[in-house]
C-alpha cells in the first residue's frame, strides 16, 4: 500500500496567519482603547489641566477621572497623531466622548470656567436697583458701586470715550448720572472680583452695539431720547403703546402742557412704586417730577430709569397721534383720550369695574 505523505504548512504561511491575527486583535484593542469609555454616558465631569501640565500627567488625570482606558494610549496617540499641545484651562467632558474627541478638546482649550459670574440686569429699575444686583454677586459693596458711578473724575472719561454720554449728564439736579444709561441685559464675568468700573463699561459696550440701529436719530440728543425712553419703559408694556405714548407726550409738551407722568414723581422722591402717593406728593417740586406746576413744558432733568431697547426704539420712532390723555388699568391694558373730560370719566369707569391699579 502505498504511503500518503501529509503536508506541512511553509513557515512563511504560518507566520502571515499570526500577522494577521495580531493585526485583527490589535486592531480591535485599539478602538476598543480608543472608544468612549461608557457611550450614552452624558453627565459633566470637571477636569482642571494647570499651566506645565505633562502630557503623563494629562492622562493619569483623564484616567483617573474614568475618561479614558489607557494612560499609555493616550500618550501614544498624542505621539502618533503629532498633538503640538494641550492648552491649560478648566475642562468639562463625558465618558460618552472618545479619545480623539477628548484630545480634540484639550489641543482647542476652553472656555469653561467654574468661578464665572452671571449677572442678569432687567428693564425699568433704577442705578440702586443695580448696586444691590451687584452687591448680591460680586464682592463688592452697594456704597462702592455707588461711589463710583457718582465719580466726577471717572465719569468724564467715560464721556470722552463714548458718543451717547454727553456732558447733560452732570446737569444740576441730577441723582445718578448714568441713570439711564446701563441698557438691561445679562452679562459674564471671570469671578466675583471683577470691579465695578469693568461691569460699568461693559454694559456702556452693550449700549453702543444696542444703540447703532438710532445713532443718527439719536446724536443730536441723546439725553433727551434715554429719558423718554426711561420714562415710556415704566408707562407702557410693549414697543407699539409706548410710541403711542411718546407720541402723546410729544403733543402735551408741544401744547405747552407737562407731562403728568405719575413714574416720574416716584422717581422724583426715590420711593418704590409699590403704593399710591398723596395729592402733596404728586405736587412735589423737583426737576424730575412732571406732576409738578413747575415742569410745564419740561422734560425730566434725566432719565428714570434703565429702560430696553423697545422704549428706546419708541423713544426714536413715536406713532403720530392726536391724543392729549391716557391711562392704564391694573391688567395693563391703555386707554387714550383727547380731552381731559373723558380722561376723567375713563378714570371713573376703571374705578368702578374694579381695575384701579392700587
Amino acid at each position: 500500500m502505498a504511503l500518503v505523505k501529509k503536508t506541512r504548512p511553509k513557515p512563511f504561511l504560518l507566520l502571515f496567519i499570526i500577522l494577521i491575527l495580531l493585526i485583527i486583535i490589535g486592531a480591535g484593542t485599539w478602538i476598543y482603547l480608543v472608544s468612549p469609555v461608557e457611550k450614552g454616558n452624558k453627565e459633566e465631569i470637571e477636569v482642571v489641566v494647570e499651566s506645565g501640565s505633562s502630557t503623563s500627567k494629562i492622562g493619569k488625570i483623564l484616567k483617573d477621572k474614568e475618561l479614558i482606558h489607557s494612560e499609555l494610549l493616550f500618550k501614544v496617540y498624542i505621539k502618533l497623531n503629532n498633538v503640538k499641545s494641550l492648552k491649560a484651562a478648566h475642562y468639562l467632558f463625558t465618558k460618552d466622548m472618545s479619545l480623539e474627541e477628548i484630545v480634540k478638546v484639550l489641543e482647542e482649550g476652553s472656555t469653561y470656567n467654574p468661578n464665572l459670574v452671571v449677572i442678569t440686569f432687567k428693564e425699568g429699575l433704577r442705578i440702586t436697583d443695580y448696586a444691590k444686583v451687584i452687591e448680591e454677586n460680586t464682592n463688592h459693596s452697594y456704597d462702592e458701586v455707588i461711589q463710583v458711578v457718582n465719580n466726577n473724575t471717572y465719569l468724564k472719561t467715560l464721556v470722552s470715550k463714548y458718543w451717547f454720554l454727553t456732558d447733560s449728564i452732570f446737569t444740576g439736579g441730577i441723582y445718578y448720572p448714568l441713570e439711564g444709561y446701563l441698557v438691561p441685559n445679562t452679562y459674564h464675568f471671570d469671578n466675583k472680583d471683577v470691579s465695578v468700573e469693568e461691569i460699568i463699561e461693559t454694559m456702556l459696550e452693550q449700549m453702543k452695539k444696542e444703540l447703532e440701529p438710532f445713532k443718527n436719530d439719536m446724536v443730536s440728543n441723546p439725553h433727551y431720547y434715554l429719558t423718554m425712553a426711561s420714562i415710556v419703559e415704566l408707562e407702557g408694556t410693549n414697543t407699539d403703546n409706548r410710541k403711542m405714548i411718546v407720541g402723546i407726550f410729544e403733543n402735551r409738551l408741544n401744547s405747552g402742557m407737562n407731562l403728568g407722568s405719575d413714574v416720574t414723581t416716584y422717581y422724583g422722591l426715590q420711593v418704590p412704586m409699590t403704593s399710591d402717593l398723596t395729592t402733596e406728593q404728586f405736587a412735589s417740586i423737583n426737576p424730575y417730577n412732571t406732576r409738578s406746576t413747575t415742569m410745564i413744558g419740561k422734560m425730566p432733568v434725566g432719565p428714570i430709569c434703565n429702560p430696553g431697547i423697545s422704549s428706546i426704539e419708541a423713544s426714536v420712532k413715536p406713532t403720530n397721534n392726536d391724543y392729549l390723555f391716557f391711562v392704564a388699568d391694573k391688567n395693563g391694558k391703555i386707554y387714550y383720550s383727547k380731552t381731559n373730560n373723558e380722561h376723567e370719566k375713563k378714570i371713573a369707569e376703571i374705578k368702578a369695574n374694579g381695575d384701579w391699579i392700587w
